[in-house]
């Protein structure tokens, strides 16, 4: 059973004054060699929080979180949610251990997200926004909450962060191709499972 946000208290002038500082943040500028952009999306009473590792460099140039292949494969596959739900402020609250897309590794990919980031900026989110579940996507932002723990334990354990409810989801990227295909109870079971709470917390028939 999942409580209504309208019995928290939320402190609007404080959330709106970190939102712009995160927002005007350009700490990583030197270490990227580019112009951070912050994304920051959601409203304080969101009734999910999500957290990924970064923005990737499709959303860093468009500024709309998982506007890319692998958050059509989210919402679409996974969440089996409209696009209005989820870019909905009051649905969700979609954030990244890391505010800005990273830039690329040189060996492949894009770099690691900056752990700072959350550590200044994360955190204090966490006490800020009254969601009802957490639901963390990837490796990185499952460690930042469970450090020393396998993501494949994690994807199959309900969790608690705040006392709240957590799941985790492996990255829907096409790159884990060999995750989906030796973790196939994923699919046929556990994203369902999720799916299930994600449509309660937002009353979707």
């Amino acid at each position: 059973m999942f409580e209504s946000n309208h019995k928290y208290n939320i402190d609007l002038q404080k959330f709106n004054s970190l939102q712009k500082q995160i927002q005007t943040c350009r700490y990583c500028q030197s270490d990227f060699g580019f112009e951070p952009h912050p994304i920051v999306f959601g409203n304080p009473q969101a009734k999910i929080m999500q957290i990924s590792q970064a923005p990737s460099r499709t959303v860093h140039n468009t500024g709309k979180p998982f506007y890319d292949a692998s958050g059509k494969r989210l919402r679409s596959e996974w969440y089996k949610i409209s696009d209005e739900n989820f870019y909905n402020p009051n649905n969700f609250y979609i954030v990244s251990i890391s505010h800005c897309y990273p830039g690329k590794n040189p060996q492949g990919g894009d770099k690691r997200p900056p752990k700072h980031c959350a550590d200044k900026w994360l955190i204090q989110e966490l006490e800020l926004v009254q969601n009802q579940i957490y639901i963390l996507i990837g490796g990185i932002a499952a460690q930042y909450f469970f450090p020393n723990k396998k993501l494949t334990d994690l994807v199959f354990q309900n969790l608690k962060i705040n006392g709240k409810p957590a799941f985790i989801l492996p990255h829907p990227s096409p790159l884990n191709i060999n995750w989906f295909r030796d973790h196939s109870k994923f699919m046929e079971k556990r994203v369902l499972e999720i799916q299930k709470v994600i449509h309660t917390v937002l009353g979707i028939a």
